[in-house]
């Protein structure tokens, strides 16, 4: 047993390692990956393997807009990536990098008819490089990476999009209590008045982005300090809670033309939910298009788009299935501690 000695010295090196001047308590650069190729908005990375995939298909990571795309390789047992690289898949991930008021132009339009198809061709090019050709691609998305995939496999669906996965997707905003403020807004003031603040900083900022990410979790930001204190000793614990703020702290911000559509027509409209998205007022995307099997995995304690707002999607993308993952959070259904045991044998199962 320690000596109270002990104690207090690991207690004080884990509290310098955790302050902002001290070097972590956790160092972990992700796994090994090669880059395939690095434009903006659009790199593209496979994760590099010791053996050959074992898997017949590839798999394409979707990460959301304004979101880091470490959210699918958080750090070891909490990464969605090794998970599908330890189970034989060929295992691709794109990263739209940086977001600046250069991007406030940038709609669901290009990710659906340029980045994420442009993206699918080439992993679809370099898994027959490496003697696997395929005719198809599986996609998996997190948050509003399900939404650009769904899109996509609904705008496009000559797409050779093998299956999709959206973890955690809200198709039901009605369903979603941490936007029903910014509605209600919409209703009483108009769309124009409610997204001039965005339009004029060309989207929403990356810290506006973190803090509004942090304000959704109120209870784990005012009880962060007693938890890291409870837990002073406890490494595991102390490195998970490192991971989680670095990853906030990482988050692009979006860009303008992307939120305005988020804003009026998936929030204030809840197009999704009717199954036709107008992206503009000459062009409708319909979900009833999608042509590829579909699973929709959600969670009731998910504090940004919970069980019922992600299920409403089995009403409107044909064929479409979900699977409860209860007990996780948002990020948590892709990237928790429990998510090996929860969520992700729900993708292994569909996958297989």
């Amino acid at each position: 047993m320690p000596s109270a000695v002990d104690t207090l010295t690991t207690a004080a090196r884990h509290a310098w390692a955790l302050s902002p001047i001290g070097p972590g308590i956790e160092q972990y650069d992700g796994l090994p990956a090669t880059v395939l190729s690095d434009e903006p908005h659009r790199r593209l990375v496979r994760y590099d393997r010791a053996t050959p995939a074992t898997a017949q298909r590839p798999v394409l990571l979707v990460p959301p807009l304004a979101v880091s795309a470490r959210c699918f390789d958080l750090r070891p047992g909490q990464s969605l990536a090794a998970h599908l690289v330890e189970a034989g898949r060929a295992t691709y991930l794109l990263d739209y990098g940086r977001i600046t008021f250069a991007d406030r132009a940038m709609g669901f339009e290009a990710w659906i008819d340029d980045i994420l198809p442009t993206a699918i061709h080439a992993v679809l090019a370099d898994h027959a490089e490496a003697g696997d050709p395929v005719d198809g691609v599986d996609l998996v998305g997190w948050s509003l990476g399900g939404t650009i995939s769904l899109l996509t496999a609904a705008a496009h669906p000559d797409l050779p999009i093998s299956s999709l996965t959206a973890f955690g997707t809200p198709i039901d905003y009605s369903k979603v209590a941490a936007v029903q403020p910014l509605i209600a807004a919409d209703r009483l003031l108009g769309s124009r008045a409610v997204t001039a603040p965005t339009a004029l900083l060309g989207g929403v900022p990356k810290h506006l982005v973190r803090a509004s990410y942090r304000a959704m979790a109120p209870r784990r930001e005012l009880t962060k300090a007693l938890h890291l204190t409870r837990n002073i000793l406890d490494v595991e614990t102390l490195a998970r809670t490192e991971a989680v703020d670095a990853f906030i702290a990482e988050m692009p911000g979006y860009p303008g033309r992307a939120y305005h559509q988020i804003h009026t027509r998936l929030m204030a409209r809840n197009e999704l939910a009717s199954g036709t998205v107008h992206l503009s007022r000459k062009r409708a995307v319909h979900l009833a298009d999608v042509r590829t099997r579909v699973l929709l995995v959600g969670s009731e304690t998910d504090n940004i788009a919970d069980g019922p707002a992600v299920r409403a999607g089995v009403g409107v993308v044909p064929g479409a299935r979900y699977v409860a993952a209860d007990g996780l959070s948002h990020l948590g259904l892709v990237a928790g501690p429990r998510a090996a045991e929860v969520s992700w044998p729900a993708l292994d199962a569909f996958l297989g």
